[in-house]
């Protein structure tokens, strides 16, 4: 197959190209030149995901049987992806969130509750507001950080879907992590534990909340899997790895890969200081059921968590971010051990 992904260069999308290009498909990837494709063996087309209709003549050349968008943030974004694709491919996969169920502003402490039941299936209720994470006050348009204001994956899945010459996938993720994630979602607690740290302190309530997860090699699989079947079509489904833990258990699941030999200790949240406390309703847990997507397309995880974790430490030490000093208060955190014992 001839496959186009538009943004095909960072994490879950360089992990997808290779995938692709390992399984003999013909892949060739849009993106402005600003990251290397690193010789993983596909095409490359330059420019702009804002303008992509002014690219529509390198598309036609390449002529794609199914073109991934990586990268809809906007509503805007995914209207521009169906005029440029519409009559050009067969079939399209769009990345999606798990932000978009109505469990995600529930955990943000922006609606009310009752709690959604997790985990949650693909037709669980979605959010009620859209733009999450616009503020009260819209950026300039000058602003880089302008599509922020727009972002919404409510609105790309709609466009997408409501496309009958483009038949969408839609994909639904959740926390990814693994090497190339550019939020480096497990270093806090890294950090803690190659600086020798004895413990690390939760919030009692948030010790207990659970979320999705997946393995970025793990999640470019599914995306493979999307593309491969064509009864997919028309399609969404939730993405995660099939183990789910608690946030204590996951700290341990990195000690472990890290080699830590230290405990985590469990606090309440009046006592800690409001940098240690879990930001947001931590009696909403954000796991999504991925059934469907298994049953009706076959996917598998290929990589196991504890490898998974070993790959993340390995790259997060390789790779340490830039970061604030202040986040890492040892002297209260030891304040608060030494008041447990």
């Amino acid at each position: 197959m001839k496959i186009l992904l538009i943004g095909g260069t960072r994490f879950i999308g360089k992990a997808a190209t290779a995938q692709l290009v390992a399984r003999g498909h013909e892949v060739a990837v849009f993106h402005r030149g600003n990251a290397p494709l690193e010789n993983l063996g596909a095409q490359e087309i330059f420019g702009n995901r804002k303008n992509l209709e002014w690219s529509r003549g390198a598309f036609k050349k390449f002529a794609p049987d199914v073109v991934v968008d990586m990268f809809a943030m906007t509503e805007a974004d995914a209207r521009n992806f169906i005029e440029t694709f519409r009559g050009l491919a067969a079939r399209s996969v769009v990345i999606s969130s798990m932000d978009v169920y109505r469990a995600y502003d529930v955990l943000r402490g922006v609606e009310p509750e009752p709690l959604e039941p997790v985990p949650f299936d693909e037709a669980a209720p979605l959010r009620n507001r859209i733009f999450p994470y616009r503020g009260k006050t819209l950026r300039a348009e000058n602003d880089p950080q302008k599509w922020v204001d727009e972002y919404d994956k409510i609105l790309v899945e709609h466009v997408a879907a409501s496309e009958p010459e483009l038949p969408a996938t839609i994909l639904r993720l959740p926390m990814v992590y693994g090497e190339g994630d550019y939020q480096h979602r497990i270093f806090e607690y890294l950090k803690r534990m190659d600086d020798g740290r004895p413990a690390i302190v939760l919030d009692e309530i948030g010790a207990e909340w659970q979320t999705s997860r997946g393995y970025v090699e793990n999640v470019a699989a599914a995306i493979v899997r999307a593309v491969e079947a064509e009864r997919a079509a028309r399609k969404t489904y939730n993405v995660a790895d099939a183990e789910t833990f608690t946030e204590a258990e996951w700290i341990e699941r990195i000690g472990r890969a890290a080699g830590w030999n230290g405990r985590v200790v469990s606090v309440p949240r009046e006592k800690l200081a409001e940098s240690l406390r879990f930001q947001g309703n931590a009696r909403q847990s954000l796991v999504g059921d991925t059934t469907r997507i298994r049953q009706q397309i076959d996917y598998r995880e290929i990589v196991s968590t504890d490898e998974a974790l070993a790959r993340t430490v390995a790259w997060e030490r390789a790779n340490v971010p830039p970061f604030d000093a202040a986040q890492f208060d040892y002297a209260l955190e030891d304040e608060i051990l030494k008041s447990k014992e």
